[in-house]
């Protein structure tokens, strides 16, 4: 779990694209500081799977991840190049200060619903305060610290982000039933249609 609370910008190395996935590396010294072979490290709010980085990685303060192909077309990762900035954070500790809003890291079709006015939204990894809810649109507020530290700064009208909305509506929505989808059972859990 992430809180969208970006702890610095980094830079892309390299993104190779092989077929069905692609391998990316990152620069970033901070999150690669305690990062190690199946960390997790949020990518402009997309959470990756560290695979090398640290005393493996092929340089220092930097990390490797593979990008399944559905990851690609759903996010904006399949877009970066290198040299591009990336907005990096490392995932929540039990314990940790808390900032931001709770986020899981997801690519949902239908947001509309769950912007609100002053609610939470993430914006590529950045946990941002919506000013203004529309039926097919939001607004926000940016302060010139997001722009400066983020890769809100850089971004041109139209292009590419991604969004994700605050988890605890999802999660009330799915307990009520709302979702369209049967609400959790309190009976034992079952994998390929076996109980236990």
């Amino acid at each position: 779990m992430f809180t969208g609370i970006v702890e610095e910008l980094g830079r892309v190395v390299a993104l190779d694209v092989a077929g069905d996935s692609a391998r990316l590396r990152v620069a970033g010294a901070i999150v690669t500081s305690d990062a190690e072979h199946g960390s997790s490290i949020a990518v402009n709010g997309v959470c990756l799977t560290v695979i090398e980085s640290g005393r493996d990685a092929a340089a220092a303060g930097e990390f490797t991840a593979d990008v399944m192909a559905e990851t690609l077309v759903k996010s904006n990762l399949g877009d970066l190049r290198p040299g591009d900035p990336v907005n990096l954070e490392r995932p929540m500790q039990l314990g940790a200060r808390l900032g931001g809003h709770l986020v899981r890291i997801s690519l949902p079709a239908e947001l509309a619903r769950y912007v609100v006015d002053k609610g939470s939204i993430t914006v590529d990894g950045i946990s941002l305060t919506v000013v203004e809810a529309e039926a097919d649109s939001f607004s926000v507020s940016l302060i010139p610290t997001t722009l400066e530290l983020t890769t809100l700064g850089g971004k041109q009208a139209g292009a590419p982000v991604n969004l994700e909305v605050d988890v605890i509506a999802k999660y009330t929505e799915r307990l009520l039933g709302l979702d369209g989808k049967t609400a959790a059972q309190p009976a034992g859990a079952s994998i390929g249609g076996q109980r236990s």
